[in-house]
């Protein structure tokens, strides 16, 4: 005996309209302002790294200046781009102690820089080794030694 068969429907889906996105004012406004807020967040982060270190540069009202280095040195400059990676010291001076042989008597010396083999004019320090970096008073003995030294010949 045979079966019989039943014959079913399948439904045929139904194409759904979907209406075209239009620009409104809002949209327009809305890009306006994220665009604008973009470009307020580029000039916030421009000025934190740019601007603003040098903003915190420190001022030196005294002609010269301490730099004490990591190694112990310690040298008597003009201090130039303080806010860089690589400050530059120029006119330098530093300390050298001299012991008297007769009285086995230890002093210091200021030397002025540039006297050396190769005759340095100025001194590129690396930010990173500097300990601290003080102004040298005008009535201090290192500023009265730097005076001396420019009038003898």
């Amino acid at each position: 005996m045979a079966t019989p068969k039943i014959a079913m429907e399948v439904p045929t889906p139904v194409p759904q309209i979907v209406p075209a996105k239009t620009t409104t004012h809002h949209d327009f406004f809305r890009d306006i302002i994220l665009i604008i807020l973009l470009v307020l967040a580029i000039f916030a982060v421009a000025m934190h790294f740019w601007i603003y270190p040098r903003m915190m540069t420190p001022e030196f009202k005294t002609p010269y200046q301490a730099v004490l280095l990591a190694n112990g040195s310690v040298y008597f400059g003009k201090l130039s781009r303080a806010w860089s990676d690589y400050p530059v010291l120029t006119d330098v001076y530093y300390l050298q102690s001299v012991t008297n042989n007769d009285t086995k008597q230890t002093s210091n010396v200021l030397v002025k820089r540039g006297k050396e083999w190769h005759g340095p004019d100025h001194m590129v320090l690396n930010a990173k080794e500097i300990v601290l970096i003080e102004p040298v008073g005008e009535s201090s003995k290192v500023a009265q030694l730097i005076a001396e030294s420019k009038t003898q010949p």
